[in-house]
């Protein structure tokens, strides 16, 4: 396989995005949630969740990580 052929397999160079299977759990009512919010786009709930994802991951990454949160208890 060439360079760019593994590139473009892990979602790199030509824009085509890695698409194996990965297994995510939500609660049952949030799973629900996310179901009508994709009936009514008419989209998938791959899509609906890539989207918010994209939409909350600048808020995420302001939160506190599980070793600041311990860093603050020692004190």
């Amino acid at each position: 396989m060439s360079e760019k052929e593994s590139l473009s397999k892990a979602g790199g160079v030509d824009g085509k995005s890695d698409k194996r299977k990965q297994s995510l759990y939500f609660p049952e009512s949030m799973l629900n949630e996310i179901k009508e919010e994709a009936a009514r786009l008419d989209r998938s709930l791959s899509w609906v969740v890539q989207r918010a994802w994209k939409q909350a991951r600048l808020d995420i990454k302001k939160l506190p990580s599980v070793n600041d949160v311990d860093d603050l208890d020692d004190e």
